[in-house]
């Protein structure tokens, strides 16, 4: 059976601010709108579910986040996951300039983890706490132009 990834869903706190952090690291958003009904609640599996959601798309086309504010049922908080706790770890994005793309998340007051790590002389790469306490990866391929 031929089985494709069609996108990774994420519930945030704000969608408006989450929209304004990845478009700014280059992704485009491809629709919104608000869904509710029996469909919905079918889908999801939770009763009388209402929310605002955004699809998001990476600039290569290949990859595409699909982002959901709750109306009803309120949103749960949770503590932020940290890295080695078990389920969805974290959306993670290949990136040309990490100092950069650094900058453009300072902006929206997301910075690293830790800081910037050199795996190997083949990546640059760092955990950033983005909206909603999101775990995202952003990582610079070193030696691009190196066969």
């Amino acid at each position: 059976m031929p089985i494709k990834l069609e996108n990774v869903g994420i519930a945030v706190r704000d969608l408006e601010a989450t929209i304004a952090f990845f478009t700014d690291l280059g992704l485009t958003v491809l629709g919104r709108d608000t869904v509710g009904g029996e469909w919905t609640d079918t889908a999801v599996g939770l009763d009388g579910n209402h929310a605002n959601i955004a699809m998001l798309q990476t600039p290569d086309g290949n990859g595409r986040l699909e982002l959901f504010e709750y109306i009803h049922p309120d949103a749960i908080e949770t503590e932020p996951t940290r890295p080695n706790e078990i389920g969805m770890h974290r959306v993670a994005f290949s990136v040309d300039d990490i100092d950069e793309a650094l900058q453009i998340a300072a902006r929206h007051g997301c910075h690293p983890l830790r800081g910037v790590a050199t795996y190997e002389d083949i990546y640059k790469l760092t955990y950033v706490r983005g909206p909603s306490g999101i775990i995202v990866m952003l990582a610079e391929e070193l030696n691009k132009d190196q066969p």
